[in-house]
């Protein structure tokens, strides 16, 4: 098997090269998902220097600042060993055929269609955060921005019985999408006050202030957005202190304390890839294009403000 994979080589600039195939079980991408907000930064070229070894995707190659090879929400068909002709999620660049090996590969699991599979490292992403919260049945939650992991955050909130949830966003039209996850939806001016948690993903200053805003006396407001280089200022003022607000972060890199000694990444990703039975989720979906389209699309899909995941076809 040859393989082509999409390459970041210059800030703004991308292209697609001939790919090595690795060792392993051989796998053929079916399709794979952009994550807009990671992957935004990755090709500007804004992953902070201090961070380069941190923000290695799983199977990356080249190195920050370019030419890098990144993504890591893969689902392919494995055409060879115990997993052959099953759909597989990898946590994998855009790449049209690879190899790995087979621990790394992990099974779609049934009534989870394969296009729909490449939500699951996001959902990964919104299962960590939920845990990092602490939230709990019947507390008031608002979730400020409404894009793929803040939705999935409102989404897995949503559940918990008797939770009164409201993502919060500037784009009304997602209003509708809201609904469709079970969540309430407010304009930021329109944000719910006295929240018991907060969670923040809109990775703007904007967002953060209006997530410190929603608290309600001794909550938590949880950083979910990355942010990188550059400087956010945090609005620390007001009630910041009186209120007493507890301000933590949350980072998929590592599994809560609490649950690490129980819970594998491995784990984690099975469930969340168990989580995305709904086809609510569908509505996460807001694009999808060809492989060999992407050097031309792929800025656009990054900056264009509607975009949710955008899927990639193979």
């Amino acid at each position: 098997m040859t393989a082509r994979a999409l390459w970041c080589v210059a800030p703004g600039q991308a292209e697609i090269r001939a790919a090595t195939m690795g060792e392993g079980v051989a796998v053929r991408a079916l399709w794979s998902g952009i994550s807009r907000g990671t992957e935004r930064l990755v090709f500007q070229g804004r992953v902070p220097e201090a961070e380069w070894a941190r923000m290695r995707a799983p199977h990356q190659e080249g190195a920050f600042p370019f030419p890098v090879k990144y993504g890591y929400c893969m689902v392919g068909e494995a055409t060879e060993g115990a997993l052959a002709g099953r759909a597989v999620f990898a946590l994998f660049p855009h790449q049209t055929a690879f190899r790995l090996p087979e621990a790394a590969l992990i099974a779609v699991p049934d009534g989870v269609p394969a296009a729909r599979a490449v939500l699951a490292a996001n959902m990964e992403t919104a299962l960590n955060i939920l845990w990092d919260s602490g939230a709990g049945a019947g507390d008031r939650i608002a979730v400020i921005g409404a894009g793929v992991v803040g939705a999935l955050v409102g989404y897995l909130c949503a559940r918990l019985p008797g939770a009164d949830v409201v993502l919060v966003d500037p784009v009304a039209e997602r209003a509708g999408l809201a609904a469709a996850l079970g969540c309430g939806f407010a304009a930021p001016e329109a944000a719910p006050m006295d929240c018991d948690v907060v969670i923040h993903t809109s990775a703007s200053a904007a967002g953060l202030a209006t997530a410190l805003g929603c608290a309600g006396m001794e909550a938590v407001v949880v950083e979910a957005s990355w942010h990188g280089a550059g400087e956010t200022p945090v609005a620390l003022g007001g009630a910041f202190h009186s209120k007493r607000l507890r301000l933590i972060s949350s980072q998929v890199g590592s599994v809560p304390p609490a649950r690490a000694p129980r819970w594998t990444y491995r784990r984690r990703l099975e469930t969340a890839l168990g989580l995305l039975r709904d086809p609510a989720l569908e509505g996460l979906i807001s694009g999808e294009s060809g492989f060999d389209d992407l050097p031309k699309s792929y800025g656009a899909v990054l900056a264009a403000p509607g975009t949710l995941c955008h899927r990639i076809r193979y």
